[in-house]
């Protein structure tokens, strides 16, 4: 399935929805490899089984296989990371900030990908499970690397849009009650 196919799926009452996936697909402020590792991540992200692979159909003519397996791993370590660094946040008790996470993520050191895209792949990705911690400890890193803050602002309303997206084709699946 392709971006285009997806937003045919898009019903009318999430036309919106529809109107941003477009704006995402003609969007040339990250470079192409940047930019489909990001929505890959993101899409996995969305636990949307369709949503997913439509941008895995893009991906795959898009992307390197190693800088594909990179996107699958930051949303992979990112959903473990981030309920545990969340956890850690939300938590009064402060004894968790000082015990070690004992969590195995040298997926970060060595990715497969540039650094920088890695990076902004797994803010996006923090920004979708609502991780606090994780978001400003990426957003961080990209910064200290020279990554704009317009461009992580990019990341993230690429990741709220395909959330969007797949709020809206789970919506579209409940019964209509007269």
């Amino acid at each position: 399935m392709s971006i285009e196919a997806l937003k045919a799926q898009i019903p009318d009452f999430a036309k919106d929805v529809r109107l941003n996936l477009g704006a995402i697909a003609n969007d040339e402020s990250l470079g192409e490899q940047t930019k489909y590792g990001l929505l890959l991540a993101c899409a996995i992200a969305t636990r949307n089984a369709e949503v997913a692979a439509a941008f895995d159909a893009e991906a795959v003519t898009r992307l390197s296989p190693e800088a594909r397996d990179a996107a699958r791993a930051a949303a992979a370590v990112m959903a473990m990371n981030n309920v545990y660094y969340r956890f850690v946040h939300l938590a009064s008790n402060p004894v968790y900030k000082t015990l070690p996470a004992k969590l195995r993520m040298n997926v970060i050191a060595s990715p497969g990908a540039p650094k920088a895209d890695f990076e902004l792949w797994c803010l996006a990705v923090s920004a979708i499970n609502g991780c606090g911690a994780c978001v400003d400890a990426h957003e961080k890193a990209l910064l200290a690397s020279g990554v704009t803050q317009e461009s992580a602002q990019t990341a993230v309303r690429f990741a709220a849009i395909l959330q969007s997206a797949a709020i809206a084709l789970e919506a579209a699946k409940l019964p209509v009650l007269a």
